[in-house]
């Protein structure tokens, strides 16, 4: 940890082992119209308030009440007293945090100010309650743990310090658990998760060669993969990081994995802003997609990786199979550079928000299940199993012609094998009651539902 007096570099230096290999640097890039000096084509299209978080400074933006400085942490802990995040509550109840952090930095040059910005500018949702805090790297969860470990337990149900998180993949121990032995009810089932790679600052303080470092080795990773996962890597339209690809995907390619759901776009919303997530948009920002369109990598948004293996149908297990062994085969690529996926024996693997922390892991399935979600206990019976029911639009939004996506509902202190199953066997469940209910056992559907 350094003092603030101390901290020559202010956040500017490269964490770890791939200091040695960042191959650009900010002075060769294309002049005054391009990041880290300038605006991209594509963000000087967008709103003001969103350009103000997607260039080369901290967010501070006004018009949206984004105030909250980064850089460094005021004397005086702000105002939170009409806050509702997990942030905000935390440090009302423990003041005493504020006052220890406030001239500490991580050795990265985090500060607490950096990693609370986002839960200071954005006082609430009406919807839903949000950390309200993000890691600016992977030192932040120790550096800063009076704050984030009451966030951390708080927001998965009670986690203790000395908790140790356990990590199993292996495809094995998934269950063969036929889930829809007609094919009627499962949709679709997808498996998805983040990794952070260490030696690398999170998104939220990522600097711009950092980014095109952390985009040169995860592309050399995702392109060593073979045979069902063998593909290629779409840097974002107006990217010029990436030599293969100087400028990026098409336009029209990028709107068709976006109408499909399947590639992120600018952040526009105040939170991901004030968390750092636009800058230098869209430098060192892309997606890998496999040949089948089954299996992607989103690199550089709000995770260094986001994973995702989908297809139609019941087989989790297939796709969880894609899923791990993209993991472990981009983890040897990176071992191979120095670098490695940031883990710890306490959180698991680590993300840049506390939500996300342990497996990181969503295993979840779109079922076709109008029946039983019409029922009055589906959401108490859901949550019983260890699941969440999603509608067609994601959290909190309503069912269309009774689809849902329903998946685990854990993250943290339980492994992935573990909330594969947990899943497998919840939705083998609602399946079979569907069934039930077609057939007219309403009463004995009730009874097991209430008995879980």
């Amino acid at each position: 940890m350094s003092m603030k007096n101390g901290l020559a570099f202010a956040g500017l230096c490269v964490a770890g082992a791939g200091a040695a290999k960042l191959m650009t640097s900010s002075a060769a890039v294309a002049g005054d119209n391009y990041p880290p000096k300038g605006l991209s084509e594509g963000v000087r299209k967008l709103p003001q308030w969103i350009q103000a978080g997607c260039g080369d400074k901290e967010y501070f933006c006004p018009e949206k009440g984004a105030l909250f400085p980064a850089s460094f942490t005021p004397d005086e802990m702000p105002d939170l007293s009409q806050h509702t995040n997990f942030m905000a509550e935390t440090l009302r109840e423990h003041p005493e945090a504020y006052q220890k952090y406030k001239d500490v930095y991580t050795s990265n040059g985090v500060s607490l100010a950096k990693c609370i910005k986002t839960g200071v500018d954005n006082p609430g949702h009406p919807m839903i309650k949000t950390c309200g805090i993000v890691a600016g790297d992977e030192e932040s969860y120790t550096v800063f743990a009076d704050v984030f470990e009451p966030i951390v337990s708080a927001r998965h149900g009670g986690y203790p310090r000395n908790a140790k998180h356990p990590t199993n993949m292996k495809i094995e121990d998934v269950l063969d658990t036929k889930i829809d032995p007609t094919g009627k009810y499962v949709l679709t089932s997808r498996v998805r998760t983040g990794r952070s790679v260490r030696g690398i600052r999170l998104p939220p303080s990522i600097g711009f060669d950092e980014r095109r470092e952390l985009e040169r080795v995860c592309v050399k990773g995702l392109l060593n993969l073979k045979g069902v996962l063998k593909g290629d890597y779409y840097p974002l339209h107006g990217s010029m990081s990436y030599q293969p690809k100087v400028g990026g995907m098409s336009e029209q390619k990028e709107e068709e994995l976006r109408k499909a759901g399947n590639l992120f776009q600018e952040p526009d919303s105040t939170l991901l802003l004030s968390s750092g997530m636009g800058r230098h948009w869209p430098d060192a920002r892309g997606i890998y997609h496999n040949n089948a369109q089954n299996f992607f990598v989103w690199v550089g948004e709000e995770d260094h990786l986001r994973i995702v293996s989908m297809q139609k149908g019941d087989d989790i297990k297939d796709v969880f199979k894609r899923f791990a062994t993209a993991c472990n085969e981009v983890q040897k690529v990176l071992k191979s550079e120095g670098y490695d996926f940031m883990h710890s024996d306490h959180l698991g693997y680590i993300l840049t928000c506390p939500s996300n922390l342990g497996t990181g892991l969503r295993a979840g399935q779109m079922l076709n299940v109008p029946l039983v979600s019409a029922r009055k206990e589906f959401r108490t019976a859901c949550k019983k199993m260890g699941l969440q029911a999603r509608g067609t639009a994601g959290v909190d939004s309503a069912s269309v012609g009774g689809k849902w996506d329903i998946s685990n509902a854990d993250r943290l202190g339980k492994s992935e094998v573990d909330l594969v199953n947990i899943m497998i066997r919840g939705n083998a469940q609602l399946v079979r009651w569907e069934t039930m209910l077609e057939q007219g056992k309403s009463s004995e559907v009730a009874r097991e539902m209430s008995s879980i």
